[in-house]
């Protein structure tokens, strides 16, 4: 018999968890198999803490599964929120991965409790097998002891990838509905506090684990709104000779340094995640970015318009003679500055348009094949490192085709790769790729950052204009074509660069392209006033006796 015990602590941390969101909602469940609900003919009775029979692979997987040993060939689903393959797991809360002789897939290990009825509207455990593909859900559910006021719905789907190996396969997490963390008998209260869900892979060899962040935390509770594909409520991990890749990389990183040289992106090294230096020195620009990592911010003598100055990062005009827009004020250093910006500071990297920080590449368009980061459209394939098995793709390495499914319109070829179909025998020149059989211009519909233009398929440094480089009397020094296009010098014709004039950022800005994973959770803030509570509030541990 197992006892749920409150441990008492302030009154304060009783009103956190009621205050906390109840309920969020993200990316509808898998349905269409039969059954009650439509979920599967594989239905686990109501109860707390049950698991099935064990359960035949074969059918789906004729080879069985390889997860860290194996291959399996039969498993488990336990009502509390997870699959096994070496036998049924009763244990309501979840223990830290890893854990010693049980392999587990767990969406969501937590104490759940299906006998607050109403199956099959709510309250069930069900699973699907097809050739080559398993589904387990769970409908909301409840949690311990019978309490049905909060439910969770989350669904397991492994599919078959016989074309990488016997044995492989890839794992989805789909989180629909997220509205507690915790039983009762886990040391919470009203589905909160305690000893939160964990999500993740346990090899059962007390060495080997994937653990999705947030786990034992209540930042659990925001799995409906994070994800490592970027499609809030969804996490997808590929298994490989019974490994598990690993999660949240593709996200930006410190990887020490000084200026842009300090950027990184996040990595799989194994089952590791490690910051792989993405940063490169490049010419000081206008920017509010130190470029080219000297430990100064930009500098004099970085604007294409000789009369202007670098002030925050924006090339402004001076004011010596007055003549600021309606929505600027007149600095008494001499220049022309927003007046929303007036009392701004931004954070190292940032400047300030129409009152608000934004980054280096906020606005900011890369040419096909580039992304992103510290200001600088970089082609990051050519600066990560990717495994054996993998390859770079769109500045992020992936899997080798066919062990991973091509996008529509791409036919893998023989390196691993996805290309656009009809492209096999299309050359293109410098500067375009081919798309279904026609060659681009890379420079189609990019936008480089400030004090740059796109020429064949790269973002460069418009040239700082000279004083005397034109007639006199024109206004731009000799340097515009009559229309105010700044023209560069070593091109004619088709080559000739053209950027338009520009006498600061434009006010509106739009979204950057860089790619990053699982964004941090609000919920963190919340979770470590918490836990700082709970260490304040009486202590007491509950044993994990199992009650009849």
């Amino acid at each position: 018999m197992r006892v749920a015990r409150w441990c008492p602590s302030a009154p304060l941390l009783v009103a956190i968890l009621l205050a906390w969101p109840p309920a969020a909602r993200a990316v509808p469940l898998l349905r269409g198999f039969g059954g009650p609900a439509g979920f599967g003919t594989g239905v686990l009775p109501p109860n707390d803490d049950g698991s099935s029979a064990p359960i035949d692979l074969t059918g789906a997987f004729p080879g069985g599964l390889r997860f860290f040993g194996g291959p399996y060939t039969q498993f488990w689903v336990n009502n509390n929120g997870n699959i096994t393959f070496r036998g049924p797991v009763y244990t309501f809360t979840p223990m830290p991965f890893p854990i010693a002789d049980q392999p587990m897939i767990a969406p969501f290990w937590g104490d759940v409790d299906t006998r607050g009825g109403g199956a099959p509207d709510r309250n069930g455990v069900y699973w699907h097998m097809e050739p080559g593909r398993l589904i387990v859900t769970w409908y909301r559910v409840g949690y311990f002891r019978i309490h049905d006021d909060l439910q969770n719905s989350f669904q397991l789907i492994i599919t078959n990838a016989l074309d990488c190996g016997l044995g492989d396969f890839d794992v989805e997490f789909r989180y629909e509905r997220c509205e507690w963390t915790t039983g009762d008998a886990s040391g919470g209260r009203m589905g909160f506090g305690g000893t939160p869900a964990q999500a993740g892979f346990d090899a059962g060899n007390r060495r080997d684990f994937v653990e999705i962040p947030g786990s034992r935390t209540m930042d659990i509770l925001r799995l409906c709104e994070t994800s490592n594909v970027g499609e809030p409520g969804i996490w997808r991990f590929s298994v490989r000779d019974g490994m598990v890749s690993c999660p949240d990389t593709g996200a930006l990183c410190d990887a020490g340094g000084v200026g842009a040289c300090a950027f990184g992106i996040t990595q799989c090294e194994g089952r590791d995640v490690v910051c792989v230096n993405i940063g490169r020195p490049s010419t000081e620009r206008c920017d509010g970015i130190d470029n080219d990592c000297d430990g100064t911010v930009d500098g004099d003598g970085l604007c294409p318009d000789p009369l202007h100055v670098c002030v925050r990062g924006v090339c402004v005009p001076p004011c010596f003679e007055g003549g600021c827009e309606a929505d600027e004020t007149c600095t008494p250093e001499g220049a022309c500055v927003e007046t929303a910006c007036l009392d701004v500071t931004c954070p190292a990297g940032e400047r300030c348009v129409g009152g608000v920080c934004v980054g280096g590449c906020e606005g900011v368009v890369c040419p096909h094949g580039q992304q992103c980061f510290a200001g600088r459209c970089t082609n990051l394939c050519a600066v990560l490192e990717c495994g054996e098995d993998e390859v770079c793709e769109n500045g992020a390495c992936v899997k080798r085709c066919p062990c991973r499914r091509c996008p529509e319109g791409t036919t893998c070829l023989g390196d691993g790769t996805c290309e656009p179909e009809g492209c096999g025998l299309v050359v293109c020149d410098p500067g375009y790729y081919c798309d279904r059989g026609t060659c681009r211009d890379a420079c189609e519909g990019a936008r480089c950052p400030d004090g740059q233009h796109c020429v064949r398929g790269e973002c460069v440094d418009v040239p700082v204009a000279r004083p005397d480089a034109g007639p006199p009397g024109s206004p731009d020094g000799g340097l515009s074509g009559g229309d105010g296009a700044v023209v560069e010098d070593g091109g004619t014709g088709a080559d000739a660069v053209v950027a338009p004039p520009r006498r600061r950022p434009p006010m509106r800005m739009t979204g950057c392209g860089c790619r990053v994973h699982a964004p941090a959770s609000p919920g963190a803030a919340l979770a470590l006033v918490i836990g700082v509570l709970l260490g304040l509030g009486a202590r007491c541990r509950l044993g994990s006796r199992r009650r009849g």
